[in-house]
């Protein structure tokens, strides 16, 4: 099994890097100096970048990685980034040997059209489609792409780690609670998510079992949350209306 360190980026990026022995793999590098100077401190070689999607902060640090290092660049097919070498398709299966990785590739469009996810060993990192409380911003896909994309997360084991990449949590749960005030594990959440940032800590990764209790965009089907959504949207009848009506609602607030 590898260890994950959170490397922190720009204002509230985080990239995740994968270490085995004296080997790791790193995910959406979109700045290069963070990850360098980790690999630097602990001695270790870059082997394997993993990119989720196309934006800048994702994968903007990889020509500078590859500067410094010989490595395997993994990313979508279906997105046009210059410097994979291995494009992936949903269903592809990959293997990372240095590493002891082994990741299924999940498609999950909705943010962008391309956006894929990495599932292996109790572990899913997510790029920008599923956050900790919430999800990305459709800048490309629709609302019925993105419903269907959090709901092929959903269906992952409970106890999966999510590894999102942003620490965007508290801002979402304040969203979560306007949504659904009456959710006793959101409120618990809310707190323990205070107390975690208070102390500097970071909110991931989550987990897929407190994701469906606490994300709103993942309880489209609860009773509370389509109530809300209507308030907004009445006509938002059934469940990707009701997503519609949420992911405009939180676009503002």
């Amino acid at each position: 099994m590898f260890d994950i360190i959170r490397i922190p980026a720009f204002k509230d990026n985080y990239i995740w890097l994968l270490r085995k022995g004296v080997t790791a793999a790193v995910v959406d590098p979109g700045d290069a100096r963070p990850v360098l100077d980790v690999l630097e401190q602990e001695g270790l070689s870059l082997s394997a970048i993993l990119i989720t999607h196309h934006h800048a902060d994702h994968q903007g640090g990889v020509a500078e990685l590859l500067a410094h290092h010989s490595a395997e660049v993994f990313g979508p097919a279906a997105e046009s980034i210059a410097s994979i070498s291995r494009p992936l398709r949903s269903g592809d299966t990959i293997s990372i040997a240095p590493c002891d990785i082994e990741f299924q590739v999940i498609a999950v469009p909705g943010h962008t059209l391309g956006h894929i996810a990495y599932y292996g060993s109790g572990c899913l990192f997510c790029g920008d489609t599923l956050f900790a409380g919430g999800c990305g911003r459709l800048f490309e896909g629709t609302a019925a792409q993105m419903a269907d994309s959090l709901a092929r997360l959903a269906a992952l084991p409970e106890d999966t780690a999510v590894y999102c990449a942003h620490e965007y949590t508290q801002a979402n749960l304040r969203f979560a609670l306007a949504v659904e005030p009456g959710n006793r594990r959101l409120l618990s959440r809310v707190e323990e998510v205070a107390v975690t940032r208070a102390r500097g800590g970071a909110t991931l990764p989550s987990t897929i079992a407190i994701e469906k209790a606490t994300n709103p965009f993942l309880r489209c089907r609860e009773p509370e949350v389509a109530a809300a959504a209507r308030g907004r949207v009445p006509a938002a009848r059934d469940e990707v209306a009701v997503f519609a009506a949420l992911r405009e609602w939180k676009n503002s607030f």
